[in-house]
């Protein structure tokens, strides 16, 4: 009976193919726009956890801030051993420096930064050596002039297909041998490119390039199992001690942890990707009033043939499970078309926005499946009205 059914609802919808199409019209906006602010929501959210794990997992940023008097204090590097000595759960500590320098080599220059830190702040923000090695620990000590450079720096002032290893580089007037290439970085924020960045020993870029002993900021990587509130709290108190502020001072300096900026973004990115596709949904129950209302002029046109089924012995139930499997296949078309039509659009604008495509098979099942619940829900009403119909009125219509 029901492939009898399937054989009647795909008739009657080739016999109005136009009327068919519009009629899922709304059915296959809706689950497009759901599947297409889904993937889009999944993509962006991707694309700024990649962002932020750039920054390193677990990782607090401390930055001097103006007090309340308007003064700006900067770090040292008592404050990193202090940080490193006194708080539980703190795996690498590091301080950064940074200015920004002309790089130039075999007579190409280019607009970059360099950046003071030591193999601690490598481990802190997770930064990988894609070719050659890390800092020595003489080096680091006695301020070498060494350098690790990063892929944008190399693409724009060295030959390509040709190691950068060992080859002399200038900085402004400082010159330095260049050991090793870290891995990308990307950018974060208003940060720029990362990977436009020359590292060198802490205290070479502070002796050179900023003539202080200052610290910009600090990355404190810390164990997972630590709680975070907990691990901020004691470098508060520790830098408020450290920094002499009194009862009633504002700290005169910021904590930042990436872990907790994940959670928010993704928490915020997750809610406003539900509310949208909730939004876009609507037009899914638009698309299921069109249904039932096309099913209910279809009911009536047909009026004569559904007399003609009844009075030959057809039973109600069949009568209604016809209409209802029509109403049906109708939403699982529009659904389908829908899926396409989503999948299209999500790619393509993620291509154009610079985003990560995400295929999500679970959203376009679920998709598939409401179309199909819609098709039930209704189509219900004018299938069971249909089976209601008094056979000998029916024969009588015109």
């Amino acid at each position: 009976m029901l492939g009898t059914s399937l054989l009647l609802a795909f008739r009657e919808i080739r016999r109005h193919l136009m009327r068919s199409f519009l009629t899922t019209l709304g059915i296959i906006i809706g689950v497009a726009a759901v599947i297409t602010m889904v993937s889009l929501g999944r993509s962006v959210t991707a694309d700024i956890s990649d962002q932020i794990s750039s920054l390193g997992s677990n990782v607090f940023f401390v930055f001097p801030i103006e007090g309340d008097r308007g003064q700006f204090r900067p770090f040292d590097e008592r404050d990193v051993v202090a940080v490193r000595e006194q708080i539980a759960g703190v795996k690498s500590v590091a301080g950064q420096v940074e200015a920004n320098v002309t790089a130039i080599h075999n007579g190409q220059d280019w607009d970059s930064k360099v950046e003071g830190v030591n193999n601690d702040f490598l481990d802190a923000r997770g930064i990988e050596i894609d070719e050659g090695r890390r800092f020595t620990e003489a080096e680091m000590e006695a301020g070498a002039n060494v350098c690790i450079i990063g892929p944008t720096v190399q693409d724009e002032i060295f030959l390509p297909n040709q190691s950068p290893i060992g080859e002399r580089l200038r900085l402004n007037n400082v010159d330095c041998q260049v050991i090793g290439v870290f891995a990308t970085r990307g950018s974060v924020g208003g940060n720029g490119d990362d990977d436009n960045s020359v590292l060198m020993p802490l205290t070479n870029v502070q002796r050179r390039f900023t003539g202080n002993d200052n610290i910009g900021y600090m990355s404190v990587s810390y164990d997972a199992s630590y709680d975070s509130a907990t691990m901020t709290n004691a470098i508060v108190n520790l830098m408020r001690e450290r920094r002499v502020l009194l009862d009633g001072q504002a700290n005169d300096f910021d904590i930042v942890d990436t872990a907790q900026i994940n959670e928010t973004v993704q928490a915020t990115v997750g809610t406003m990707t539900v509310m949208v596709a909730a939004i876009a949904a609507i037009s899914l129950v638009v698309g299921g009033v069109g249904i039932m209302n096309i099913m209910l002029v279809s009911v009536t046109e047909r009026t004569r043939e559904i007399g003609i089924r009844l009075a030959i012995g057809a039973l109600a139930r069949e009568v209604r499970l016809q209409f209802l499997t029509e109403a049906v296949v109708l939403c699982c078309f529009g659904g389908l078309v829908g899926i396409l039509l989503g999948f299209v659009l999500s790619y393509s604008l993620a291509s154009v926005l610079g985003f990560a495509f995400i295929f999500d098979p679970g959203i376009n099942v679920l998709s598939f499946v409401v179309s199909a619940l819609i098709g039930i829900v209704f189509g219900y009403f004018p299938a069971r009205r249909a089976s209601q119909l008094d056979p000998i009125e029916a024969l009588r219509h015109e």
